[in-house]
Order: C-alpha cells, then sequence, then structure tokens
C-alpha cells in the first residue's frame, strides 16, 4: 500500500507519520490478540508469524479481524459527513427486489487477473449496489472468495467513467444514481482467497514499484533463466514449454511404452488412444497397460517414494517463423531434471495432501505431498522466488509479488494438461475443480508466466481509494460483528458438493504457510462426514448471523449455481429459517421471472439471484400476540418489499410471489420457521386478502400499489403468459389455472398439452391423473367443460381436497407401522398437508418417521416438506 510522501496517516483514530509505522504498530497490537482469537470459529491452521506476514491490520487480518466493530462505528460518522457534503441522500427512497436479468461479461482486467473456482464479475455486483445501496452503506459478503463484492463497492464512486456510463444507461429509470463508494467487509475461510482478496483491495503505486518489480525480475531471471533454455543451431534460446509423459509397460511382453510418442502423430496429424508396442505388436489402451514405476530417494521429505514414472519429451519454443517443436536432446533432460534441493529447502512445502474426495488422483500416481505436485526445476524456481522475497529490498512490494506468484501458481503444477489432438490449443489447463494429474503435463516457462501475468495485474489496480476490511473467518459465526450493523448483504456461497475448496486450495495455501480450518467449512463432503445435512446445518448457521448481523428491513442477495435441486431447496429453506423472506429470482434467462416460474426443472440449470429482506415485523422473536390485524401489518410488509410490476421485453408477466398461494406460502413459512402455531388457513387467509387488499390478474396489491400496477398496465398491454412444465403436483394445479384462465375446457381439449407439459417427475412422487386433479381442484360446467372457480368454490374444493390428502395420509402412517416397511412412492401433496396437520398438532414424530421412510430425493428436493422435517427434528 502506498501513501503521498510526507502524509500523516490517521487510522481509527490513531495517527502514523508512514505506512510502515502504521503497519508495524497494528502488527504488534494484532500479536497481542491472537490468543483471544483463537479461540473463534475459522481460525486458520498456521504460525503466529505467518498469520502477522499475511495481514494489513487493522485492515485486513489473515484471522478473525478484531477491528471490524470499530471501523463500522467510523463508516456510520463518515455517512453523516456524506449527508453534510450532500454526497448522499438524506431522504430514503423506496426500494424493491431487483427484478432485471443481469448478464455480464468477464471480460476485465480485474476479472482475468487471478484465477479462483468461482467469481462474480464486479460489474454484476456494482449493479446490485447502486440498486440496493447509498454512498457510504455497509456491506457484506461472508463468503467473500477474491474479494468483488469489496471491488465492486470501490467501483461505485463513478472514477471508471465507462462503467458508470453504462450503470446511468441501465439505471436509466431512477433519476439518478447515487454515485459514491460503498464500504465493504470481506470474510472467508480460506486464507488464499483472503489473500487474493486483500490483494484486489489494497491500493498500490504501480509506477513507484515497477522499478522493484523489474529489479526482483532481473534477479530472479539471473538464477533460473539458464534452466529454461534450449539449444537450437547451436544458438542457446528460451523455451515456452516443456511437455512429460507417463512411461508405461506393455501388457503383453512388458516392453517399456512412451504414452506421448506412441499416440502422437504430428507429421500425419493422427492421434490415437490405442498404444501399439513396438516390440510384440499389441494393441492396448493406456488403462490397459501396466504403469511404470519408479522408487527414489527424496532429499525434500528424506524417505524413499515410488511414483509412477513420467520424462520430457517435447520441447516449444518460439522461431523465426512462430513456435516450433524439438525432441529433448540429453542436455535438455538435465536442465529439466535439476532441482538443487539442498539450497533454501525451507521454503518449498512438503506436507502431506489431505486426504479427501478430491485426493485419490494424486495418490494413484505417488503425488503423496505438495512438492510431489511440481516438477524439479519448477521447484527450485519456486523456491528461489521465495527466497528474493524475504531480501529487504523487495519489502515494499512483496505483497504484490506474492499475489503475482499465487496467480501464476496453478500454470506451474503438473495438473497442466497436454492434449495434442488440440493442435495449437493442446495447453488446456487444469482439470477444473480436481487434483487430477494427467498422463502427458505441461511444464509452462515460469519466468514467461510471471511477465504475462504482471502485465494483467499492473493494469487491474485501483489507487487512493478508502479501504474496505477483510478477514478469514468462518461465515457460521461472526461474534466480532455487532448486531443489525450492516447496510445490505452479498454472498456467493459454496453450493452442496459442487467445489471441495479446502482440498484444492490446500496446494497453493501451503506455499502461504496458512491453510483452512475446515471444521465448518460449508460444503457436502464424505471425507468430512458431511452430507446434505450438516450441509444444511451450517448454511443455516452462516444466514443465521447473516440475518442478526443486518439492519431490519435491509435486503441480502444470494447468487446460487447449482445443478441439484436438493442443494437448491436447501439453500431456500436456511434462508427462510434463518427469518429471511425470499422475494424474487433472477436469472440470464430472459423467458422466465418470480421465484414459482423458477422452481420448476429448468431452475437450478441457470445461475440463480435470490433477492431476499429482513423484516421488521415480529422482530421480537414472536413474542406479540397474533391476531388478524398483526397477520395484515405482516401481508403488507410483504407486499411493500414485492415489485409492482415486472417486465420482459416491454411485456408485463407474472408476479407469482403475489398470488394467494404464494402469499400464504411465505405467511406459513414465518410461523413454521419460529416455531410458532399456523394461526389461519388458506381460505380463511384468502378471504382476509379480499376484504383488506385488492386483486388484479390474481395478484393483491395495496391501494397505493394497485394504482401504480393499473397505470404500467395501461402502458404495457401485453402480457406474457409464462409457460410452466409440470415436474410436480402443484406444477400440474398451476399449469391448470394459466391454461383455464380465459375459457373453459373439455378434458379431450385439455389432455394433449398435459401430456406436451408433463416434464421428468422426480423419482417416488406420484403425480395424480389429470382428471383426479380436475375434479380435485376445479370446477365443471353444464356442457362438460372445466373451468377454473371462483374464490369462494376454489376455498370449497380446497377443503374437499385436503380432506381426500390426509386420508391419503393417514395410509402412509399404517404403511410404516412396519418397521421394515420403506414407501417407494407417495403424493407429495399429501404429505405436506400430513405434515403441516402434524406440525399444527406438535406430532413431530411421525413427522420424522414418514420422512425417514420415503425416497429420499423427495425430502430433500421438496422445500415444504424439508422445512417440516428439519423443524421437527430440532423438537423430537
Amino acid at each position: 500500500m502506498e501513501t503521498k510522501p510526507n502524509t500523516k496517516i490517521t487510522v481509527l483514530g490513531k495517527t502514523f507519520n508512514t505506512e510502515v509505522e502504521r503497519r508495524t504498530y497494528f502488527r504488534e497490537e494484532l500479536r497481542k490478540k491472537l490468543p483471544e482469537l483463537k479461540k473463534m470459529e475459522g481460525f486458520p491452521i498456521g504460525e503466529d508469524e505467518d498469520i502477522l506476514n499475511l495481514s494489513d491490520p487493522p485492515y485486513y487480518t489473515a484471522c478473525p479481524n478484531p477491528w471490524l466493530n470499530d471501523f463500522i462505528k467510523e463508516w456510520e460518522e463518515e455517512k453523516k459527513e456524506l449527508e453534510r457534503k450532500s454526497k448522499r441522500t438524506q431522504d430514503s427512497r423506496e426500494i424493491l427486489p431487483y427484478t432485471n436479468n443481469i448478464i455480464e461479461s468477464v471480460n476485465n482486467e480485474i476479472y482475468r487477473s487471478h484465477t479462483y473456482h468461482t467469481k462474480v464479475p464486479h460489474p454484476a455486483i456494482s449493479k446490485l449496489y447502486l440498486h440496493y445501496t447509498k454512498p457510504g452503506d455497509i456491506i457484506i459478503d461472508s463468503f467473500a472468495g477474491t474479494g468483488m463484492a469489496g471491488v465492486a463497492a470501490r467501483k461505485c464512486d463513478g472514477r471508471d467513467i465507462e462503467l458508470t456510463h453504462r450503470f446511468n444507461h441501465e439505471f436509466k429509470e431512477l433519476k439518478n444514481i447515487e454515485l459514491g463508494e460503498r464500504k465493504a467487509i470481506l470474510n472467508d475461510l480460506s486464507p488464499i482467497a483472503y489473500n487474493i482478496s486483500k490483494t484486489f483491495n489494497s491500493n498500490f503505486n504501480i509506477p513507484e514499484l515497477e522499478n522493484e518489480i523489474s529489479s526482483f525480475r532481473k534477479r530472479l531471471s539471473s538464477i533460473v533463466a539458464h534452466l529454461f533454455t534450449t539449444e537450437i543451431d547451436g544458438v542457446t534460446i528460451p523455451i515456452n514449454y516443456t511437455v512429460w509423459t507417463e512411461l508405461l509397460l506393455c501388457k503383453s511382453c512388458n516392453s517399456e511404452l512412451n504414452y506421448h510418442n506412441l499416440t502422437s502423430d504430428y507429421e500425419n496429424n493422427i492421434f490415437t488412444n490405442i498404444l501399439t508396442c513396438p516390440n510384440c505388436g499389441t494393441d492396448q489402451k493406456r488403462t490397459e497397460a501396466v504403469p511404470l514405476k519408479e522408487t527414489f530417494y527424496d532429499n525434500y521429505i528424506e524417505e524413499s517414494v515410488t511414483q509412477l514414472k513420467y520424462d520430457p519429451v517435447l520441447i516449444n519454443y518460439s522461431g523465426n517463423k512462430g513456435r516450433k517443436i524439438k525432441v529433448p536432446d540429453f542436455k535438455d533432460k538435465q536442465l529439466a531434471l535439476f532441482d538443487e534441493s539442498s539450497i533454501n529447502d525451507k521454503y518449498v512445502p512438503v506436507d502431506k495432501i489431505i486426504k479427501g474426495d478430491k485426493s485419490s488422483d494424486p495418490y494413484r500416481v505417488g503425488a503423496t505431498n505438495i512438492h510431489h505436485f511440481y516438477s524439479p526445476r519448477i521447484r527450485f524456481f519456486l523456491k528461489s522466488y521465495f527466497s528474493l522475497l524475504n531480501l529487504k529490498e523487495f519489502r515494499e512490494s512483496r505483497d504484490l509479488l506474492t499475489f503475482i506468484l499465487t496467480a501464476i501458481l496453478p500454470k506451474l503444477t503438473r495438473m497442466n494438461r497436454f492434449m495434442p489432438k488440440h493442435g495449437s490449443r493442446a495447453l488446456v489447463g487444469p482439470m477444473a475443480n480436481t487434483l487430477y494429474i494427467p498422463p502427458m503435463y505441461v511444464e509452462n516457462n515460469p519466468l514467461d508466466q510471471f511477465d504475462f501475468q504482471a502485465k494483467k495485474i499492473f493494469n487491474a489496480f485501483l489507487t487512493e481509494h478508502p479501504l474496505n476490511a477483510g478477514q478469514v473467518g468462518s461465515a457460521t459465526s461472526l461474534p466480532n460483528l455487532a448486531d443489525n450493523t450492516i447496510d445490505y448483504v452479498f454472498v456467493d456461497p459454496p453450493f452442496g458438493a459442487n467445489i471441495m475448496y479446502s482440498e484444492l486450495n490446500q496446494i497453493t495455501e501451503s506455499w502461504l504457510k496458512l491453510k483452512t480450518n475446515n471444521n465448518r467449512e460449508a460444503i457436502e463432503n464424505k471425507s468430512q462426514n458431511k452430507s446434505k445435512f450438516e450441509y444444511q446445518d451450517l448454511m443455516l448457521a452462516s444466514f443465521k448471523e447473516l440475518h442478526r448481523i443486518l439492519k431490519p428491513g435491509k435486503y441480502m442477495t444470494v447468487q446460487f449455481s447449482n445443478t441439484s435441486a436438493a442443494v437448491w431447496n436447501t439453500i431456500q429453506n436456511s434462508i427462510n429459517q434463518a427469518g429471511f423472506y425470499i422475494l424474487n429470482v433472477i436469472t440470464n434467462d430472459n423467458t422466465r421471472g418470480g421465484l414459482h416460474a423458477m422452481l420448476g426443472p429448468t431452475a437450478v440449470k441457470q445461475n440463480l439471484i435470490i433477492n431476499c429482506f429482513k423484516p421488521n415485523t415480529y422482530d421480537n422473536e414472536g413474542k406479540s400476540p397474533i391476531n388478524e390485524v398483526s397477520l395484515i401489518d405482516l401481508t403488507i410488509e410483504i407486499l411493500n418489499h414485492l415489485p409492482r410490476i415486472v417486465l420482459r421485453k416491454e411485456k408485463r408477466i407474472n408476479i407469482y410471489e403475489r398470488t394467494h398461494k404464494i402469499l400464504y406460502d411465505k405467511l406459513l413459512t414465518f410461523f413454521v420457521s419460529k416455531g410458532l402455531p399456523v394461526p389461519i388457513d388458506s381460505k380463511k387467509y384468502r378471504d382476509l386478502l379480499i376484504e383488506n387488499f385488492i386483486e388484479r390478474d390474481g395478484m393483491f396489491f395495496t391501494n397505493e400499489q394497485v394504482q401504480e400496477y393499473d397505470k404500467k398496465k395501461k402502458e404495457h398491454p401485453d402480457f406474457i403468459q409464462l409457460s410452466l412444465l409440470i415436474s410436480s403436483e402443484q406444477d400440474g394445479v398451476l399449469w391448470l389455472k394459466n391454461f383455464l384462465v380465459d375459457k373453459a375446457l373439455t378434458y379431450q381439449d385439455i389432455q394433449p398439452q398435459w401430456m406436451q407439459a408433463l416434464a421428468g417427475v422426480r423419482k417416488g412422487d406420484v403425480i395424480p391423473e389429470l382428471a383426479t386433479i380436475l375434479e380435485e381442484n376445479f370446477l365443471k360446467n353444464e356442457s362438460g367443460k372445466w373451468y377454473a372457480p371462483d374464490p369462494e368454490n376454489e376455498a370449497d374444493l380446497d377443503k374437499l381436497r385436503r380432506g381426500r390428502l390426509l386420508r391419503l395420509f393417514e395410509g402412509y402412517k399404517k404403511e410404516i407401522e412396519n418397521p421394515r416397511t420403506k414407501i417407494k412412492e407417495v403424493r407429495v401433496e399429501a404429505l405436506r398437508e400430513g405434515f403441516k396437520q402434524c406440525y399444527q398438532d406438535k406430532d413431530f414424530k411421525t413427522i420424522i418417521a414418514v420422512g425417514d421412510r420415503i425416497p429420499n430425493n423427495l425430502l430433500m428436493e421438496d422445500e415444504v416438506l424439508l422445512q417440516f422435517y428439519d423443524i421437527a427434528s430440532s423438537r423430537v
């Protein structure tokens, strides 16, 4: 971090002459606090000195940050100053959920300058900030990853002219957007994620550091450059990369087979998966041949190890007419195998690979320790790099040089695949989200990687911006943040078993000498004994913490990306149980909108953004008496946070969240999540809605809201009836209501369209015949045509249907009287009604008993069943 010379620095009320003086003071203060901080969840695995070396206190600490509340207090005072200077409005405009689908390119310098498993482009997050917050507002991302939420907060200041022009265009419906930096608190469990985040959110004066970085590059080159050269026509030139291949033994004659040479014919452009033994002519796949192993003494760990044998087989270099290749000669192979392991060994991590869900493949090839993921001369390059980093002359640029190194580390491991059949794109990089070491890997020239990455990084960093704050810590416990202090939450959390962060990060984190404490890592992982239920518990704990620290009436946005309906429901259930209301879901799909529309089989095939808010009503955990007035107040608060109208290509679409059924579901969720009895049934709640609110197009509004809706309706008369695929009985009822909205139809008219709309039904779920659903939910006129009932008749039908469903549920209860019986197929709507009745009767044991005997996927993939089951589990 750089400041102007001779400028006093004031941080949290203390003044310093230089940044070095500031860092020294706060690092000593952090040292004193470490014993207490170690008691907090998520404290990383490592030595105190390594934590201090990676910290820039009080802003960023590689452990829980003890100064966060101090920053919040200071930032709240800064808000008042912004208002005095008219840089922040005092009036509070009405904020509704963001309804535009967000499409944002990853083609920006910041996004590309450091790889990580998942990232959200910062302009996408900035859009949400400009919608939900004002200058100076305090934001938290408790699963911060690389810190894009912090970059987005700083980018709201308007200095990025191109980005600001885009924002002004996209927010043209507002009279003016409030430009100005927001403040971000960035938390992540992973030290490597924290370090990337810290660097992105720090200030670097690149011109002042260029000489130091250039000097570092020259010193490093003088030590290692000769190792990455080859001789062409008597001239020594740098190489671009070397290809290493696995060696095998023929399954028939035991002759040595070179996997690369026997499968790659560059002259004839022939590439195959079949190895033909040059000795006996036997054809075989790589998996049919016998791996050739070698045993050698490993100087790093001072013991003998056995690994699959690899040899360098191809060198790529740049000639006068583009890139060329050559077969390595004796000198090339000597250079490739160079590694003076007795020099600076202390810099090379030799930790054992953590046994986990993703560690089987490296163990297969004999890579049991961190240093085995690197070829010999790459190890030498890395320890030379770290030895230079420790020199006093590079102290000021150490953070930036460490960032450059962690950015290139993924390109230096043996996990980089070589696939010659892809021609000019044969370098395909590591296989995503694995620790896979391929049969042919690429050893890149690390100096080229340094130059390439440094150039991108130099163009990415911001200067002279006020800093955010960050820490290494667990999202499940944030005791160093006070209640009701945050203005907005943006999170992009882990989703089930998608990515094993701590396992994959151990390679890079070992070089930082700090590792993730994965005890409370929110993932599904067999090695950590974490199923979907443990994952849900961890996500619930995380959302409860966010609910605690978020101010009442404020919003949370959750980015979701997973192909599992069970994980989607787990996230929804956790959000609901934590006390948030889910308001709407937006995606990159321009044909769908509204929460209910997203719950079909296509919902989890897209990136979803879930908008939620923390209600003011019943913030006393439901201790207030519940009566009709309080139910109306609760409904008003929900309606006040829902969009009035949603447009797609200038046409209106349904806002399903405003329908009676979805409003009642939200009410049900609210009371169940707080462990309260449900004070009203669906029929009486509909009566309450009709008496106190105004209905338009099947949606309910307050008097003020309906005026706005009617006005917009005149401006946009065209209406899109969103298509809905049927994958459950609930989908089927909604589909029929939409289908019959304009006119009554015969069974023969409905049935062909019904069959086309039926999508994949969940295993174990029984969707009744069309005739049954019509009889239970609709009315037939004298002409034998089915039509949607009016509210009064619909309520009577609901009553009759509920009785039938409860009788079905009684049948399920009888089935499980036999302790060996498993119910293979059920009607989910009957389970929903039965679980709801059991909840009302406080018969939690029956919910558990039936839930344990139905197909597990039904329980995990149905948000209502899962919620009742979770509540019952906590009561039994």
